[in-house]
């Protein structure tokens, strides 16, 4: 198997050969790219900075399969993770700005009927509700706290408080609703859930018809395609075992979404020059919100809070998380698993975005030290994003 180090080189691709783009990217912020990406054994990652609503630069390196020696290009279909998190929240506000949705409201005014009754016809788990039966807690629950993770659900029904992995786990609470904050993929499930009860739409057709048809993502689907191949990534995990590719079959907003790197500057781009959403809505998105008392986001349900939180006011808004830095507001939104990462931090003040997305689940690594040196200090609290870092 060839190595990364050997390779990067001549696998690192510039604007000319992936894509046009408005600037190179910064020499310093390149060195250091390569620099992490070869110490660390760094299979592929895109990186994109969007400024005022603009694509500024985009560059791609290295391997989107390191066996075939294939390159990641700018159309390199990657697994966006927890980042399809943010396009459905987006859509969530569309809809609000719409009156379609009020994002205050129990979640019981739209469905159709109770909670628990949702068993889970289709044949998945992820959308049997029954395990709640009997608790009275989820007639509490808003759009508002799915979207920004104050549910008192797990992330995952199948994982424990400590993390171990059990298929027969029931869902449940494990603390109020609106009690705090909990990273919880369930709330996204029950969000998508509630907003096609109310619409009569599927999500995987209107985020079609509302953004990757007018913005020319013609390589992104909530579901995989035939047409992604032969050009995308397989995914490595830490330790640089080949994981594959997961072709989702189903449609879910807490993460299914196939995307490329141009595709997804073009998406960011477009928030952040105010095509998509209002004024109103968009403080929403990246506004003060919930505030965050967590020393970390992962393990989900760890109580530890963490004081020096409150002095950056850490707090998560509909579809981020959001603080306050040397450098005025920033919000930030992920996705991460075991063989993906995936970030983007924005720079409100400065109307600056940097996007990294990676096929290995080595963020905690690199992502920390380009960010910083692309945008400047940020002030984002790095050991709560990676708790691998809390030691560090």
């Amino acid at each position: 198997m060839k190595t990364i180090k050997t390779l990067l080189a001549a696998a690192s691709l510039m604007c000319a050969t992936a894509g046009a783009c408005a600037d190179p990217i910064d020499p310093a912020t390149d060195d250091l790219i390569r620099d992490l990406m070869a110490e660390h054994n760094v299979p592929g990652l895109a990186y994109v900075l969007i400024e005022d609503g603009e694509v500024k630069v985009q560059k791609t390196y290295g391997y989107a399969k390191v066996e075939e020696g294939l390159e990641l290009n700018k159309d390199t279909v990657m697994y966006a993770a927890s980042l399809t998190k943010l396009v459905f929240a987006v859509y969530v506000l569309q809809l609000v700005d719409e009156g379609a949705l009020d994002l205050d409201v129990p979640i019981g005014t739209y469905l159709k009927k109770p909670l628990p009754e949702y068993t889970g016809d289709g044949g998945s788990i992820l959308e049997n509700y029954t395990d709640l039966k009997g608790d009275p807690r989820w007639q509490k629950l808003t759009l508002r706290m799915l979207l920004s993770h104050t549910t008192g659900l797990p992330n995952y029904r199948f994982f424990s408080p400590e993390g171990t992995f059990d298929r027969g786990r029931k869902l449940q609470f494990f603390f109020d609703p609106d009690e705090r904050y909990g990273y919880s993929g369930e709330g996204y499930y029950i969000a998508q859930l509630v907003v096609e009860e109310a619409t009569g739409r599927e999500t995987a057709s209107e985020l079609q018809r509302r953004f990757f048809d007018p913005l020319d993502m013609t390589r992104t689907s909530l579901t995989w395609r035939d047409d992604f191949m032969p050009n995308y990534t397989h995914g490595y995990s830490a330790e640089g075992e080949n994981l594959r590719h997961n072709m989702q079959s189903n449609a879910r907003a807490a993460g299914s979404m196939d995307t490329t790197p141009n595709d997804l500057a073009a998406w960011v781009a477009a928030l952040m020059g105010g095509q998509l959403l209002s004024d109103a809505a968009f403080a929403e998105l990246v506004g003060s919100g919930f505030p965050i008392t967590s020393r970390h986001q992962f393990p989900t349900l760890d109580a530890t809070s963490y004081g020096p939180n409150r002095e950056i006011d850490l707090s998560a808004g509909v579809g981020t998380v959001n603080w306050k830095g040397p450098q005025g507001r920033g919000f930030v939104k992920g996705g991460h698993n075991e063989k993906t990462d995936n970030l983007m931090v924005c720079l409100l003040e400065r109307n600056r975005c940097v996007l990294l997305m990676s096929n290995a689940a080595k963020g905690d690594l690199i992502f920390p030290q380009i960010f910083e040196k692309a945008l400047g200090p940020t002030g984002l609290p790095w050991s709560w994003e990676y708790a691998s870092l809390r030691s560090k």
